[in-house]
């Protein structure tokens, strides 16, 4: 944004709720306004025809500015990532005891990362792996639904599972 005498246009357009009256003037009689009040002259919008510029006081504009923002942000929804580790040939059991688990990280509105790891030669049951996970997002199917499908990294295959939105 341009401030003050960084504009160089002849002519701007001043709007805002503390001049006498709003219109199109020489950018040295919209200076000379903004002096006289103790304020800036900022340009709004650059690109119109002519320019539109507001008299105010630009730092407070910048902290406001900064205050929204960081507001906005806070107000942003943070992602939650849970995570649940299996192995190739993980016991029934375990499947389920780590499936409830699932199922209660996926009603708080967290994501739930299931990666089943292969230690040393047991790689090759990679086929049980992806089975595993496959099954693993049917069961969670009324909780979440598989944002992808299971991917292989590395010795790791990694499959994302993401809360259904409630009504």
């Amino acid at each position: 944004m341009r401030i003050n005498e960084e504009i160089t246009v002849s002519r701007v357009r001043l709007v805002g709720e503390n001049i006498p009256e709003q219109g199109v003037f020489p950018t040295s009689e919209a200076l000379k306004l903004a002096d006289s009040l103790g304020l800036d002259l900022v340009e709004i919008s650059a690109k119109a025809d002519p320019p539109v510029c507001k008299i105010l006081d630009y730092q407070k504009y910048l902290y406001q500015q900064k205050k929204k923002a960081k507001e906005m942000k806070a107000n942003a929804a943070k992602i939650v990532i849970k995570e649940i580790r299996f192995g190739p040939n993980t016991d029934e059991h375990d499947f389920q005891f780590k499936l409830k688990h699932a199922q209660e990280f996926l009603q708080e509105g967290s994501k739930v990362k299931a990666s089943v790891f292969f230690k040393g030669r047991s790689i090759l049951y990679a086929d049980q792996g992806e089975k595993l996970l496959l099954r693993f997002a049917v069961e969670l199917e009324e909780y979440g639904r598989a944002e992808q499908m299971p991917k292989l990294e590395g010795k790791r295959m990694i499959m994302m599972i993401s809360p259904v939105k409630k009504k």
